[in-house]
């Protein structure tokens, strides 16, 4: 079942997140930005736990959830091992709302209009993955540059 192996890439991918959260030698690094680079490690790591427990675990799980989007990129200095306990919350959040939607409800619309248009909630969780993919790339990148 896709429910599975989408399980299997968010456990996968917000585990990678906490290793490179864990992988910065200073703390306050995680918070750095320096030239065009806007958003820190920390903030982007706040943007994927507000947005996964948002659209999986809200929406889908049906979990007690209220996302302040805009403090997910203003807040600043949240304690590492914080953000750790909450990627860890967010991955029992998914499995428990991901683990009994069928094959068929996947082809179902997507409860909310998010991107403009609707889609299935299958098209929408792959694209969930992808998103969290890519702020993994960039919270790499970032540990790399700013820990030279």
């Amino acid at each position: 079942m896709l429910s599975d192996t989408l399980i299997s890439l968010f456990e996968r991918d917000l585990n990678k997140v906490i290793e490179e959260l864990n992988l910065y030698q200073s703390e306050s690094n995680i918070w750095k930005v320096e030239g065009n680079i806007s958003n820190s490690a920390g903030n982007l790591a706040l943007h994927l736990i507000g947005n996964l427990k948002t659209y999986i675990g809200k929406e889908i799980g049906n979990f007690d959830y209220v996302r302040n989007r805009d403090l997910e990129f203003a807040d600043k200095n949240v304690p590492r091992a914080e953000m750790v306990a909450d990627l860890n919350d967010t991955v029992v959040i998914i499995k428990n709302s991901l683990k009994s939607v069928s094959d068929k409800e996947l082809k179902k619309d997507y409860p909310l209009l998010v991107l403009g248009e609707k889609t299935s909630t299958e098209y929408f969780l792959v694209h969930l993955a992808s998103h969290l993919n890519y702020h993994l790339g960039q919270i790499n990148y970032h540990r790399r540059l700013v820990e030279k």
